[in-house]
């Protein structure tokens, strides 16, 4: 069994991930965490907390803790032979094995050339389905931590009417402003901002900020104009963003791929933090990042898991997290996590030095 050895602390988990937002100086980094169920299972086990989850969060030193709602509603898609069915959002996946684990690979797309009329038919489940009462319980477990709504698919439009038409429809139907497709997305953001809205009435305050997101780019350029972005994506996501500062809170917003295009628009519309941060992709790189953006954003991400994490030595992860450390830390306002779940083909010794790195270079 091993441990993640930590320096002196003297904050709470809250307050070093809201001062962080806020760009204020804090004892370390706040620390956040995400893996695919195969290697996070490892990784557990390795720290002796396979059955203890809140235990593992808590030696790993992550700061975060996400309020989420349980759907509890009528099941309103149909169920297909060999396939899950997303109860919230009605896409389809099937479990596909690598060598490694597995994903649940997106299949099935239910509005696949559809007519006008199917698509007009589709419908999310009303916001009165969740268990709004467990969620609201649920926070008293984390009294210190950094508890935060949505999550980097709440508010999405690409991704997420993708998995439903696939995202050659999607995006044509977007790129044509059709009617149809709009009234689809706007239906999905419905939903999800009626959820929101009940669970930080209910919250009284408790909820430190709101995570939305959608994926922007590809590794090296725009998945679609700015000029689109801000005709229809941008007014969308300012709902969001409007209804969190309705309640004080901070947003942060996940994209991936080549996304810093659109980061002075995301300033405009009120956005804090910006996550995933894939330091491959072009005008991504940490130097990029604080040279254009630094102080006016917070940072959420940028150790990438698909480079030196997944295919370097111990080492080298050491080496490649200090790093980063070293140029996101400069003026604050950064959060140290992975860009995306930490991948099954990492080896555990480079995710477990990985977390002790931002212990060791994390503070300030």
């Amino acid at each position: 069994m091993v441990s993640i050895q930590k320096g002196s602390e003297h904050m709470t988990a809250r307050e070093r991930v809201l001062n962080t937002f806020a760009y204020n100086r804090t004892d370390r980094v706040p620390i956040d965490y995400a893996a695919n169920p195969t290697i996070d299972a490892k990784v557990a086990n390795a720290l002796g907390y396979s059955r203890d989850r809140e235990g593992f969060l808590r030696a790993l030193g992550v700061d975060y803790r996400e309020i989420k709602l349980k759907y509890k509603g009528k099941i309103i898609y149909p169920e297909l032979p060999g396939l899950k069915v997303d109860p919230v959002y009605g896409f389809y996946t099937r479990w596909v094995d690598n060598e490694y684990g597995g994903y649940d690979d997106y299949c099935n797309f239910p509005l696949y050339g559809a007519e006008d009329e199917k698509i007009d038919a589709f419908m999310f489940p009303s916001p009165d389905g969740f268990n709004y009462d467990e969620a609201i319980g649920g926070m008293k477990l984390y009294d210190d931590y950094a508890l935060f709504c949505g999550d980097a698919g709440v508010g999405d439009i690409i991704n997420s009417i993708g998995r439903l038409m696939g995202m050659e429809d999607t995006l044509v139907g977007i790129y044509s402003e059709n009617e149809t497709v709009l009234n689809l997305i706007d239906r999905k953001l419905d939903m999800e901002i009626g959820m929101l809205e009940r669970l930080l009435d209910n919250a009284k305050g408790r909820i430190d900020f709101m995570w939305i997101g959608e994926d922007l780019g590809t590794q090296h350029a725009p998945m679609i104009s700015l000029e689109l972005y801000r005709k229809v994506l941008r007014p969308r996501h300012q709902r969001f963003i409007d209804l969190a500062d309705s309640y004080r809170l901070p947003v942060m917003f996940h994209t991936c791929g080549s996304s810093s295009w659109a980061y002075e628009d995301f300033i405009d519309m009120g956005v804090k933090a910006v996550d995933t941060l894939q330091p491959e992709a072009a005008n991504m790189s940490p130097e990029y990042l604080i040279e254009h953006f630094g102080g006016r954003l917070s940072f959420h991400g940028c150790i990438s898991t698909a480079g030196v994490l997944a295919n370097g030595t111990a080492k080298e992860t050491d080496d490649y997290c200090r790093q980063t450390l070293e140029i996101m830390m400069k003026n604050g306002g950064y959060h140290f996590s992975p860009t995306h779940w930490i991948q099954d083909n990492t080896p555990v010794e480079n995710v477990l030095t990985m977390y002790q790195a931002a212990h060791m270079y994390g503070l300030y």
